[in-house]
C-alpha cells in the first residue's frame, strides 16, 4: 500500500508497519506500507486514523504518539531515524499509543493572552512577551523551549542582550510591575517540554510600568523607558565590583523561600519627556534615542545624560527605530496613519524627511 499525504510522489518514501497493544477498534491491519519520509507525529496519526476510519465509517479521528525501539517520535520521521542511527533499508514497526490531550491550562507554551512584545533580531530564536505575565522563546517550527517565568504584570518589551559567538544567550524583559528581569538560557537546549526558567537579575528603579527597553550593541549595559516619564540605564554584567548591585534576596511566596536573585538599580537616570516613553533605541554606545507620548523624539547623550535634541511632531508617538548607515536615519510612528522619517544631518531636522500615509 502506498499512502501519499501530500501528492508528491517524487519524495522519499519508508516501508513501516503500525503496530499497537491498544485493543480493538484501535487496531490496523498489519500489513506495510510506504509512507513519506519528511511525515511528523501529525502525518502518522493522520495515516493511522485513516487506516482506522477505512475499516469503521464511523471512527472519529484522535490524536495518537507514536514509538519507534520504545522511543518517542518527536522528530520528522527521517531526522529521527539519522539522529538514532536506524536503518530505512527494511520495514519499519511504528507502535502508536493514544496521545494524552493536555488542557489549555497544561499547556504552558501557548500563549493565553495578548502577544505584547517580539524580538526576532537573533537568528536561532524568536522572543515574545504576553499579557499572561510569561516570555516565551520559540524555536523553528513553533517549537517553544524556554518559559520565562517571575513578572507579576504583562510583559510589555523585550529585547535580545547578547546572542552572538555563544550558545548561552541573555534577553531582557520589561514589564508592567514596574520592573525589568534579566534572563539567560541555552539555546541548543533540547527538551520535549518547554524548560521554565527565572530571571538571574531583576531591576528595580521605576514609579510606574515600564514600557520599553533596549539593549547597547555589546550587552554590557541596556536602557529603559516607563510611563513615569523617565529613562533608566542598568548594567547587565553583574558582579560585586560593578556598583549597582543593591542586594541578594530570597523572598517568601507562599510561606516558601524562593532561590535567591541579584537586584539592581540603575546607574543613571534621564529625565526631560513629560509624557510616558513609549520606545527606546540604543543604536550606538554613547547616544539613545527615544520616543514619547508627549509627541516628541530625543537623542541622548549617554555619559552627560543630557537631552542633544528634540524633534516634534505632534503627535503621541508608539514606536521609533534607528537605523540606516551610520545609523542616520530615525523612524518614528505613532496615534495617526504616518510614519515618519527624519535625517538629522540634514537641515531642518525637526520636519521629516518623509512621511509615509497608511490608508
Amino acid at each position: 500500500m502506498d499512502m501519499d499525504m501530500d501528492g508528491d510522489v517524487e519524495e522519499r518514501r519508508v516501508q513501516v508497519r503500525f503496530i499497537t497493544k491498544l485493543k480493538p477498534p484501535y487496531k490496523v491491519p498489519k500489513t506495510s506500507i510506504a509512507i513519506p519520509a519528511n511525515l511528523t507525529r501529525l502525518g502518522l496519526s493522520t495515516i493511522v486514523n485513516s487506516l482506522l476510519k477505512a475499516g469503521d465509517d464511523e471512527w472519529e479521528s484522535q490524536p495518537f504518539d507514536f514509538l519507534i525501539d520504545g522511543e518517542l517520535v518527536r522528530l520528522p520521521l527521517e531526522q529521527f531515524l539519522l539522529a538514532k542511527g536506524i536503518s530505512a533499508e527494511k520495514v519499519l514497526e511504528i507502535e502508536y499509543i493514544r496521545a494524552v490531550v493536555l488542557k489549555k491550562e497544561d499547556e504552558p507554551s501557548l500563549h493565553d493572552d495578548w502577544v505584547s512584545a517580539v524580538d526576532g533580531s537573533c537568528p536561532r530564536f524568536i522572543l515574545t512577551g504576553c499579557y499572561d505575565n510569561l516570555g516565551r522563546v520559540w524555536k523553528a517550527a513553533g517549537e517553544c523551549t524556554h518559559i520565562l517565568e517571575g513578572h507579576s504584570g504583562a510583559i510589555n518589551s523585550l529585547s535580545v542582550v547578547n546572542s552572538e559567538g555563544t550558545d548561552s544567550v541573555a534577553v531582557a524583559t520589561a514589564s508592567k510591575d514596574e520592573t525589568l528581569r534579566l534572563w539567560k538560557f541555552d539555546t541548543e537546549e533540547h527538551s520535549y517540554q518547554p524548560s521554565k526558567i527565572r530571571a538571574f537579575k531583576i531591576l528595580r528603579g521605576h514609579n510606574a510600568s515600564v514600557q520599553s527597553v533596549a539593549a547597547e550593541a555589546s550587552g554590557s549595559m541596556i536602557c529603559s523607558g516607563s510611563w513615569d516619564c523617565t529613562i533608566n540605564i542598568w548594567r547587565t554584567n553583574v558582579s560585586d565590583t560593578e556598583g549597582d548591585l543593591v542586594s541578594i534576596k530570597k523572598r517568601k511566596v507562599k510561606n516558601k523561600v524562593e532561590e535567591s536573585q541579584l537586584e539592581g538599580e540603575a546607574l543613571s537616570t534621564l529625565v526631560g519627556h513629560t509624557q510616558c516613553v513609549s520606545s527606546v533605541c540604543w543604536p550606538e554606545p554613547n547616544t539613545i534615542y527615544s520616543a514619547s507620548w508627549d509627541h516628541s523624539v530625543r537623542r541622548w547623550d549617554v555619559e552627560t545624560g543630557k537631552d542633544l535634541s528634540n524633534i516634534f511632531c505632534g503627535k503621541p508617538l508608539n514606536c521609533l527605530h534607528v537605523g540606516g548607515e551610520g545609523s542616520a536615519l530615525i523612524a518614528a510612528g505613532g496615534s495617526d496613519p504616518i510614519l515618519r522619517i527624519w535625517d538629522p544631518r540634514k537641515p531642518g531636522t525637526s520636519a521629516p524627511t518623509l512621511s509615509v500615509l497608511f490608508t
